[in-house]
């Protein structure tokens, strides 16, 4: 998310900022999954993002209705544009036909961002979009046109776009009149047009991809702009002056804009064959901050489904000249919907830039450091490690697409707010019509606590669980773990009942609102069990023994035990007589 800039040569231009916000994108082809369904994930990460699910429900609308875009990041209002006879249901970030899209910010040229301009934004044309495409490929249609017909106003953007069949990536950043050189469009007869260029590629089943704020596209296959279906057979890529022409052909795997190429050279950005254009190289050149805080996550998850990862190691810590990570892998084994949501969890566990194993981690291994991210230490510039789990993540989803069940059944966003390595992500089909209390929108604010809040909750159990993050993080995992099982197993049975109800469409929506709104009152009574749980057990420092079973131990007279008074590691007592040993000698 925004607004994550890469141009900077030092970690405070792209994570200090108090508006930044950060995200974290996986993408799973149904090949890749073990039930064939397909699935992106999301983190949405911002210090000043409020965890909770958006809700718009369907609408029909007369000639002539015109809306009012508002920038998802500032609520600041844009400009109005023509409302669409009809408007799918949205929750969250799924539509009722199962169609899902997630995003980073790339941010990119700052020539193509800096100076203002009309333009609809980032957020408006994920959910503009889901109000109005069906699939992915329409998602594409809609997205290309609203920033061809309206400008685009936000930086350069990864979009993750799926449905119950396809997954594709699109990667887009805003064109400026500006940067044209006047004497290079001349001699090509370039004629500049406002919006923005991009290129959108399907991931091919079987396979797995990821974006994390920056940008992964480099160079994609290339068709003429007229596209002969007589002689198209095996070709997969068209493009077309303004939107696509024929993006809903099957054989088609790769779109982009006319001018993508173009404009750069317009620009004076690349002067090479048309074959050898980079998409990722020209509009968001790599920096250090690029790679280590950003492909660095997407190669911890492909590290993590395929064990010939290590080779992208020495990239993922910073080096460019090393083998760049690739667009998309094939895992080693099938992945199913648990373990996707646990891939959402990761502190770079198993690789060199693990965050609980250094001192930074302090005597209880908590893998979290504070902003900002930069540092220096006697002249030397520091980072430290931007992991996908995060403690400023507002909210994360995994949304599920499922081609075998009907549509208000077949789309899951599993949805879960705070920091993902301790969120539970809870049951949202994507046919309700009513959203859970504790997930609403104006249930409380970042500056407004609310009892009832599920962002408030979950941030509340998670900062205790950092201040003695060993210990506490196992009794949490047990909760987590218990609950999303059980999720995972009463929703398998619920399809089965509700698909039944296919035809019933107000029966059917009854049930889906009680069961999803059943399952988020579930979590909340039981992660509010967890919160008291902890405070108990861990209170001043000492541990309460338990049973193994959550019950607290007793003396024969009913008293609690005495409890436990863990030492600190052997190597913090070093350290801390390394620092001023000669202040807490004991001398006699």
């Amino acid at each position: 998310m925004k607004k994550f800039l890469l141009l900077g040569t030092m970690f405070a231009l792209m994570m200090a900022g108090t508006a930044a916000m950060a995200c974290t994108n996986f993408l799973f082809t149904k090949g890749a999954t073990k039930d064939g369904s397909t699935m992106i994930t999301y983190a949405a990460d911002s210090h000043t993002l409020y965890g909770e699910l958006y809700y718009r429900k369907a609408a029909s609308y007369p000639e002539g209705t015109m809306f009012m875009l508002v920038d998802w990041d500032s609520g600041r209002k844009l400009f109005e544009i023509p409302q669409v006879a009809h408007t799918y249901s949205v929750v969250g970030n799924m539509n009722e036909c199962q169609l899902a899209i997630g995003e980073t910010t790339y941010g990119g040229r700052e020539e193509c961002w800096k100076d203002e301009v009309k333009g609809i934004d980032y957020g408006s044309l994920i959910y503009v979009t889901l109000q109005r495409a069906k699939n992915a490929r329409e998602a594409i249609y809609w997205m290309s046109k609203m920033v061809a017909d309206y400008g685009y106003c936000s930086e350069g953007e990864s979009f993750s776009i799926c449905d119950p069949n396809e997954v594709w990536i699109l990667e887009l950043i805003g064109k400026r009149g500006a940067p044209v050189k006047a004497d290079i469009a001349k001699k090509m007869k370039y004629k500049y047009t406002d919006g923005a260029v991009w290129v959108a590629r399907r991931i091919p089943d079987g396979y797995v991809s990821g974006h994390a704020n920056q940008a992964r596209i480099t160079q994609f296959p290339q068709e003429p702009a007229k596209w002969n279906k007589a002689k198209g057979k095996g070709l997969h890529t068209v493009i077309s002056s303004n939107h696509i022409d024929y993006i809903y052909e099957p054989e088609v795997e790769c779109v982009y804009s006319a001018d993508v190429i173009n404009y750069a050279r317009a620009c004076g950005w690349f002067n090479g064959s048309n074959e050898a254009f980079s998409f990722a190289d020209t509009y968001a050149p790599l920096t250090f901050s690029g790679i280590r805080g950003c492909d660095a996550r997407v190669y911890a998850m492909f590290n993590r489904v395929n064990k010939d990862m290590k080779r992208y190691e020495k990239y993922a810590m910073g080096d460019p000249s090393a083998e760049r990570l690739p667009l998309w892998i094939r895992p080693d084994n099938k992945v199913d919907v648990h373990q996707v949501m646990n891939l959402m969890r990761d502190h770079y566990e198993g690789t060199a830039m693990d965050m609980n194993n250094d001192k930074g981690a302090g005597p209880f291994a908590c893998p979290y450091r504070w902003r900002p991210m930069d540092f220096e230490v006697d002249g030397q510039a520091y980072v430290h490690e931007r992991a996908t789990s995060t403690q400023q993540t507002g909210f994360s989803f995994v949304a599920q697409c499922r081609n075998w069940l009907p549509n208000k059944v077949g789309g899951i966003i599993w949805f879960g707010v705070d920091d993902t390595y301790s969120t539970c992500y809870c049951p949202m089909y994507c046919g309700i019509t009513k959203i859970p209390e504790c997930f609403r929108e104006g249930n409380g604010d970042m500056v407004t606590y609310s009892e009832t809040s599920a962002f408030w909750l979950f941030n509340r159990v998670t900062n205790f669980v950092y201040s003695r993050y060993a210990d506490m993080i196992k009794d949490l995992q047990k909760v987590q773990n218990d609950l999303e099982t059980r999720f995972i197993d009463e929703a398998a049975r619920f399809d089965d009942r509700a698909k039944k109800m296919a035809d019933n469409d107000e029966a059917l929506t009854h049930q889906l609102n009680d069961f999803s709104n059943r399952m988020a009152g579930r979590m909340m009574r039981e992660w509010s069990n967890l919160d008291h749980f902890l405070l108990v057990k861990y209170i001043d420092g000492n541990v309460k023994k338990t049973d193994g079973n959550g019950k607290f131990l007793r003396t024969e007279t009913g008293n609690a035990q005495f409890p436990e008074q863990p030492k600190y590691p052997e190597w913090y007592y070093k350290m801390i007589v390394e620092d001023h040993g000669n202040v807490v000698k004991q001398t006699f």
